[in-house]
């Protein structure tokens, strides 16, 4: 994970930023909007796959929708729970949704398979998986000492087909690590009772559960970011169908244009939204939620496109994903980067 900057703002800087956080957030709100809320024109239903439970990496969805942002944009979006990356982005290529929360794994995988998914919008613009460790339990300095240990994942998990790829790249035998497919249900509790060593655990999604409920069992837990070490790879985004950009482009920019004020908003008030998601889930934690959201908050920052606004896919980044992708699980059909995604729509 890259580290955001912990020092203390002093006074001075906080009475300057509060101002611009304002400031960016209004414009943010009022940029881009075509009116068409109060033109008195019926809003467009739009769906949006979240691929799993709700969870703070798709919270700026939800802010979106909880501050209108979509209605000024004349649309109206619900959110509804998917069931795994895969299937989602093969239904939303099938029509069955409009846009979704999807993984270039998956997109790639459809793609191979004559699909036309496109990933439209970045969100975790660095790979979000990481190993989480037991650190009363093992001590861990370098890759060399990952030897033997037993790692727990879903049993569809990329990381099934990632994790020998990237032992490689990083000079290692491939069954450095022993991989053990689950059921997703228990990877994490299985980890935190030490049945297994290693934990397939996600910033912005599974990893903020594996803390919560390492401190219940009174356990330290640390991780080892695979994007630090020889792993430069996109993780999800904002995946629609070519069909929807032929036919509904002005759909498509509307919704991103939202959808990013959301996410801006979410970077602001992380446990806001996360307040807003239990709210509507009262079975979810929003201490995990808040978690969730503040990592989700760090992914998406992207300094190398910066300039460019959120979004925005770095051509060099998404060349190396592709071709990691198609490495590891052996796709034998060329598949072009800029099948993948594109930046058309992001302004």
């Amino acid at each position: 994970m890259n580290r955001a900057d912990r020092r203390p703002a002093g006074p001075r800087r906080i009475a300057i930023a509060v101002p611009l956080i304002a400031a960016l957030i209004a414009t943010l709100a009022g940029c881009g909007s075509n009116g068409a809320a109060e033109s008195g024109k019926p809003l467009r239903k739009i769906t949006f796959n979240l691929a799993y439970f709700p969870q703070g990496s798709t919270g700026g969805v939800f802010a979106a929708i909880d501050q209108g942002f979509y209605e000024a944009e004349g649309l109206k979006v619900e959110a509804v729970r998917g069931y795994g990356g895969t299937r989602t982005v093969n239904e939303i290529d099938q029509g069955k949704w409009d846009f979704g929360y999807g993984d270039p794994v998956s997109v790639i995988l459809n793609r191979a398979s004559g699909g036309k998914a496109v990933m439209v919008g970045a969100l975790n613009t660095v790979w979000p998986g990481g190993l989480c460790y037991d650190a009363g339990k093992h001590q861990i300095n370098t890759l060399k000492d990952l030897r033997g240990l037993v790692l727990g994942g879903g049993a569809t998990s990329p990381i099934q087909s990632l994790l020998p790829v990237w032992l490689e790249a990083n000079g290692l035998p491939r069954d450095h690590v022993k991989l053990l497919k689950m059921d997703p249900a228990v990877v994490d509790t299985s980890f935190i009772q030490g049945k297994t060593d290693l934990d397939d655990c996600w910033a912005a999604s599974n990893r903020a559960n594996v803390l919560k409920l390492a401190e219940q069992a009174g356990k330290n837990i640390k991780w080892i970011e695979y994007r630090d070490h020889k792993l430069d790879m996109y993780g999800n985004g904002i995946v629609t169908s070519a069909q929807r950009i032929q036919q509904d482009p002005a759909v498509v920019k509307a919704f991103l244009r939202a959808t990013y004020k959301g996410y801006a908003y979410m970077r602001e008030h992380p446990d806001k939204v996360a307040e807003y998601i239990a709210s509507k889930n009262p079975q979810l934690d929003p201490k995990v939620l808040t978690q969730q959201a503040t990592d989700m908050n760090k992914l998406i920052n992207d300094p190398r496109t910066a300039s460019q606004g959120p979004g925005w896919f770095d051509a060099a980044r998404m060349k190396s994903t592709v071709e990691t992708i198609r490495r590891a699980f052996q796709v034998k059909r060329e598949i072009s980067p800029s099948d993948v995604y594109t930046n058309d729509h992001l302004k």
